[in-house]
């Protein structure tokens, strides 16, 4: 089947294995001080490991690769730690946030986050977890929380978070965002972007997700001036 895929560049590859300890499906190894990809049916496409690059050696193509076989990785991580899935890094371990009552705090009183669940940047979510069963998704740009004071009451609260930066981030959105919203029980789906052009790739991404998902969901598109106000 063609489908999108990691490509390493030999030339560009420094031997850091920085790669290889990001990629969880354990695809990529290091042999002979490069990084290559070993299990081209372990590569999911999403791309985890091109951040992590220093060099800039991984990029996306698309051409003939088998299929990501899921059941295959989870089977090859439970071998290699002993009949156990590892948590891997503490601070991307999903998991869900109770907020007791989730009330708008008085004037007086210190801001309470309302945020839902962890992690919530794009490319660390996984794509499937209990907290997206019958969940309201806000998918934002992660400036529209400094630019807009009372983000956590007005956006976050009561949904669960996506945020990413479209003009920072490597790759695109969209693919991971679909599986998202066509694998889980979404109910409505909010984009909160500011004004600025480069923001419209979150936008664009999370329309298509919308649209490639297959489903008919409730959405809005929400726009933040750089000045902190909403535009209509």
């Amino acid at each position: 089947m063609v489908r999108k895929i990691i490509r390493i560049d030999k030339e560009k590859c420094n031997g850091c294995g920085a790669c290889a300890a990001a990629c969880h499906e354990g695809a990529i190894e290091m042999i002979d001080g490069k990084a290559h990809l070993t299990r081209e049916d372990y590569c999911d496409g999403l791309g985890d490991c091109l951040p992590a690059c220093p060099t800039g050696a991984i990029t996306f193509e698309e051409r003939e690769a088998p299929a990501y076989d899921e059941d295959a990785v989870r089977a090859a991580k439970m071998q290699k730690h002993g009949g156990k899935l590892p948590c891997g890094c503490p601070g991307t371990q999903s998991k869900a946030i109770r907020r007791e009552g989730c009330s708008v705090p008085a004037k007086s009183a210190a801001v309470t986050s309302q945020l839902m669940q962890w992690p919530c940047q794009i490319k660390l979510v996984p794509v499937h977890a209990p907290y997206f069963d019958g969940a309201n998704l806000l998918i934002a740009a992660d400036c529209t929380a400094y630019a807009y004071g009372n983000f956590h009451n007005d956006f976050i609260r009561n949904h669960i978070t996506l945020i990413g930066c479209p003009k920072l981030d490597e790759g695109d959105y969209a693919e991971k965002l679909t599986a998202i919203i066509r694998d889980n029980d979404i109910k409505s789906v909010t984009i909160v972007r500011m004004e600025v052009p480069c923001c419209g790739g979150i936008e664009n991404a999370a329309k298509r997700a919308l649209m490639e998902s297959g489903k008919f969901i409730p959405w809005r598109v929400v726009t933040i001036s750089t000045d902190g106000k909403i535009l209509e």
